[in-house]
Protein backbone atom coordinates (compact mmCIF):
# COMPACT_ATOMS: atom_id res chain seq x y z
CA UNK A 1 0.00 0.00 0.00
CA UNK A 2 1.50 3.19 -1.16
CA UNK A 3 0.48 5.03 2.53
CA UNK A 4 3.01 2.46 3.74
CA UNK A 5 5.69 4.39 2.44
CA UNK A 6 4.29 7.74 1.74
CA UNK A 7 6.33 9.28 4.58
CA UNK A 8 10.17 8.32 2.74
CA UNK A 9 8.54 9.48 -0.57
CA UNK A 10 6.73 12.76 0.38
CA UNK A 11 6.98 15.96 2.84
CA UNK A 12 4.77 15.82 5.89
CA UNK A 13 4.58 17.99 8.83
CA UNK A 14 4.93 14.80 10.88
CA UNK A 15 6.19 11.59 8.73
CA UNK A 16 6.65 8.36 10.29
CA UNK A 17 10.11 6.23 9.50
CA UNK A 18 8.87 2.68 9.47
CA UNK A 19 11.53 1.70 12.01
CA UNK A 20 9.17 3.53 14.58
CA UNK A 21 6.10 1.41 13.48
CA UNK A 22 8.09 -1.95 15.28
CA UNK A 23 9.32 0.30 17.60
CA UNK A 24 6.00 1.56 18.91
CA UNK A 25 3.45 -1.05 18.21
CA UNK A 26 5.36 -4.46 19.24
CA UNK A 27 5.65 -4.33 23.20
CA UNK A 28 6.48 -8.46 23.02
CA UNK A 29 8.78 -9.86 20.23
CA UNK A 30 6.02 -12.79 19.83
CA UNK A 31 2.80 -9.97 19.50
CA UNK A 32 4.22 -8.64 16.22
CA UNK A 33 0.92 -9.49 14.15
CA UNK A 34 -0.83 -6.21 13.12
CA UNK A 35 -4.09 -5.50 11.77
CA UNK A 36 -4.44 -3.04 8.83
CA UNK A 37 -7.27 -1.06 7.87
CA UNK A 38 -7.62 1.41 4.99
CA UNK A 39 -10.34 4.74 4.26
CA UNK A 40 -11.68 5.58 1.87
CA UNK A 41 -11.63 1.55 0.73
CA UNK A 42 -11.92 1.42 -2.67
CA UNK A 43 -9.90 0.33 -5.91
CA UNK A 44 -8.56 1.94 -8.94
CA UNK A 45 -11.44 1.06 -10.90
CA UNK A 46 -13.44 3.78 -8.34
CA UNK A 47 -11.06 5.95 -7.15
CA UNK A 48 -13.49 9.02 -8.12
CA UNK A 49 -15.91 7.52 -5.50
CA UNK A 50 -16.64 10.98 -2.91
CA UNK A 51 -14.49 11.27 -0.36
CA UNK A 52 -16.04 11.20 2.97
CA UNK A 53 -15.88 13.70 6.16
CA UNK A 54 -12.54 13.58 8.19
CA UNK A 55 -14.50 12.46 11.23
CA UNK A 56 -16.24 9.54 9.45
CA UNK A 57 -12.47 8.63 8.26
CA UNK A 58 -11.28 8.07 11.47
CA UNK A 59 -14.31 6.52 12.57
CA UNK A 60 -14.19 4.04 9.62
CA UNK A 61 -10.80 3.15 10.40
CA UNK A 62 -11.53 0.70 13.22
CA UNK A 63 -15.27 -0.34 11.60
CA UNK A 64 -14.96 -4.14 10.82
CA UNK A 65 -15.81 -3.04 7.25
CA UNK A 66 -12.70 -1.74 6.81
CA UNK A 67 -10.20 -4.21 8.15
CA UNK A 68 -7.73 -5.94 5.68
CA UNK A 69 -8.44 -9.05 7.80
CA UNK A 70 -11.70 -10.45 9.02
CA UNK A 71 -11.55 -8.86 12.30
CA UNK A 72 -13.77 -6.26 14.69
CA UNK A 73 -10.92 -4.29 16.49
CA UNK A 74 -13.73 -3.04 18.89
CA UNK A 75 -14.23 -6.43 20.46
CA UNK A 76 -10.85 -7.10 21.31
CA UNK A 77 -7.98 -5.50 23.28
CA UNK A 78 -5.92 -2.64 21.71
CA UNK A 79 -1.87 -2.90 22.34
CA UNK A 80 -1.66 0.49 20.20
CA UNK A 81 -2.18 1.75 17.12
CA UNK A 82 -0.71 4.10 14.43
CA UNK A 83 -2.64 6.42 12.28
CA UNK A 84 -0.97 7.19 8.98
CA UNK A 85 -2.97 9.74 7.50
CA UNK A 86 -2.42 11.79 3.75
CA UNK A 87 -3.75 14.30 2.65
CA UNK A 88 -5.16 18.12 3.98
CA UNK A 89 -5.33 16.91 7.57
CA UNK A 90 -4.07 18.75 10.81
CA UNK A 91 -2.65 17.39 13.96
CA UNK A 92 -5.77 19.35 15.75
CA UNK A 93 -7.47 17.02 13.54
CA UNK A 94 -5.74 14.13 14.78
CA UNK A 95 -6.17 14.53 18.57
CA UNK A 96 -9.51 15.27 18.21
CA UNK A 97 -10.73 11.96 16.74
CA UNK A 98 -8.33 9.93 18.97
CA UNK A 99 -9.61 11.54 21.83
CA UNK A 100 -13.09 11.06 20.46
CA UNK A 101 -12.96 7.74 19.90
CA UNK A 102 -10.65 6.60 23.08
CA UNK A 103 -13.86 5.21 25.02
CA UNK A 104 -14.80 3.31 22.50
CA UNK A 105 -11.56 1.22 21.89
CA UNK A 106 -10.15 -0.69 24.30
CA UNK A 107 -6.44 -0.38 24.92
CA UNK A 108 -4.31 -2.71 27.48
CA UNK A 109 -3.98 -0.72 31.09
CA UNK A 110 -0.17 -0.22 30.94
CA UNK A 111 0.09 1.78 27.83
CA UNK A 112 -3.66 3.62 27.37
CA UNK A 113 -1.64 6.67 25.51
CA UNK A 114 -0.63 3.77 23.03
CA UNK A 115 -0.71 5.71 19.87
CA UNK A 116 1.43 6.60 17.17
CA UNK A 117 0.56 9.34 14.52
CA UNK A 118 1.85 10.04 10.82
CA UNK A 119 1.25 12.89 8.75
CA UNK A 120 1.95 12.86 5.02
CA UNK A 121 0.90 16.83 3.10
CA UNK A 122 0.63 15.29 -0.10
CA UNK A 123 -3.23 13.77 -0.71
CA UNK A 124 -3.95 10.42 -2.97
CA UNK A 125 -4.92 10.37 -6.12
CA UNK A 126 -8.48 11.54 -6.70
CA UNK A 127 -8.92 12.29 -2.65
CA UNK A 128 -8.51 15.25 -0.42
CA UNK A 129 -7.18 12.39 2.62
CA UNK A 130 -6.53 9.05 3.16
CA UNK A 131 -5.82 6.57 5.91
CA UNK A 132 -3.71 3.76 6.91
CA UNK A 133 -4.36 2.39 10.35
CA UNK A 134 -2.05 -0.24 12.10
CA UNK A 135 -3.39 -1.93 15.03
CA UNK A 136 -1.51 -4.43 17.13
CA UNK A 137 -5.04 -5.97 18.50
CA UNK A 138 -5.75 -9.80 20.14
CA UNK A 139 -8.28 -10.25 17.60
CA UNK A 140 -6.04 -12.05 15.48
CA UNK A 141 -6.18 -14.93 17.89
CA UNK A 142 -9.29 -15.84 15.66
CA UNK A 143 -7.38 -15.77 12.39
CA UNK A 144 -4.74 -17.74 14.32
CA UNK A 145 -7.17 -19.97 15.96
CA UNK A 146 -8.78 -20.67 12.30
CA UNK A 147 -5.37 -21.34 10.76
CA UNK A 148 -4.28 -23.60 13.42
CA UNK A 149 -8.26 -25.68 12.80
CA UNK A 150 -7.31 -26.10 9.35
CA UNK A 151 -4.12 -27.21 9.41
CA UNK A 152 -5.34 -30.08 11.98
CA UNK A 153 -7.27 -31.41 9.98
CA UNK A 154 -4.89 -31.75 7.22
CA UNK A 155 -2.07 -32.46 9.69
CA UNK A 156 -4.10 -35.54 11.58
CA UNK A 157 -4.56 -37.19 7.82
CA UNK A 158 -1.10 -36.47 6.89
CA UNK A 159 -2.15 -34.87 3.62
CA UNK A 160 0.32 -33.41 1.52
CA UNK A 161 2.82 -34.33 3.80
CA UNK A 162 5.17 -35.72 1.45
CA UNK A 163 5.44 -32.69 -0.63
CA UNK A 164 7.60 -31.35 2.24
CA UNK A 165 9.55 -34.16 3.56
CA UNK A 166 10.91 -34.82 0.20
CA UNK A 167 13.14 -31.36 0.37
CA UNK A 168 16.43 -31.95 2.06
CA UNK A 169 16.73 -31.39 6.12
CA UNK A 170 12.71 -31.37 6.29
CA UNK A 171 11.37 -33.43 9.17
CA UNK A 172 8.15 -34.09 10.32
CA UNK A 173 8.50 -32.97 13.66
CA UNK A 174 8.66 -29.82 12.02
CA UNK A 175 5.30 -29.71 11.56
CA UNK A 176 4.47 -30.32 15.60
CA UNK A 177 6.78 -27.64 16.52
CA UNK A 178 5.31 -24.86 14.54
CA UNK A 179 1.63 -26.29 15.46
CA UNK A 180 3.02 -26.25 19.31
CA UNK A 181 4.66 -22.40 18.17
CA UNK A 182 0.77 -21.06 17.06
CA UNK A 183 -0.99 -22.68 20.29
CA UNK A 184 1.19 -20.33 22.24
CA UNK A 185 0.97 -17.31 20.65
CA UNK A 186 -2.68 -17.96 20.44
CA UNK A 187 -2.59 -18.64 24.61
CA UNK A 188 -0.88 -15.34 24.63
CA UNK A 189 -3.55 -13.47 22.73
CA UNK A 190 -5.76 -15.38 25.17
CA UNK A 191 -3.95 -14.02 28.68
CA UNK A 192 -4.31 -10.17 27.22
CA UNK A 193 -7.60 -10.61 26.51
CA UNK A 194 -8.59 -11.97 30.23
CA UNK A 195 -7.05 -9.34 31.52
CA UNK A 196 -9.43 -6.89 29.53
CA UNK A 197 -12.16 -6.86 32.17
CA UNK A 198 -9.66 -5.64 34.64
CA UNK A 199 -8.96 -2.68 32.19
CA UNK A 200 -8.67 0.93 34.48
CA UNK A 201 -10.97 3.11 32.54
CA UNK A 202 -10.53 6.92 32.86
CA UNK A 203 -7.26 7.03 35.22
CA UNK A 204 -6.71 10.04 35.93
CA UNK A 205 -4.39 12.10 34.46
CA UNK A 206 -1.44 14.13 35.88
CA UNK A 207 -3.18 17.92 36.46
CA UNK A 208 -0.37 20.91 36.32
CA UNK A 209 -1.67 23.93 38.79
CA UNK A 210 -1.64 27.19 36.95
CA UNK A 211 -1.92 30.65 38.29
CA UNK A 212 0.07 32.96 40.40
CA UNK A 213 1.77 32.55 43.81
CA UNK A 214 0.64 34.54 46.30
Amino acid sequence: DLLWCSSTRFEGSLNMDLNEIAMNLVPFPRLHYLVPSLTPLYSLADVSIPTKRLDQMFSDAFSKDHQLIRANLKHSLFLASALMVRGDVHMSDLRRNIERLRSSLPFVSWNQEGWKTGLCSVPPVGHSHSMLALSNNTCVKATFMELRDSFTKLYKKKAHLHHYLHVDGMEQSIFSEALSSLTGLIEDYHHLDVSKSRLQRDTPRLRIATGSSS
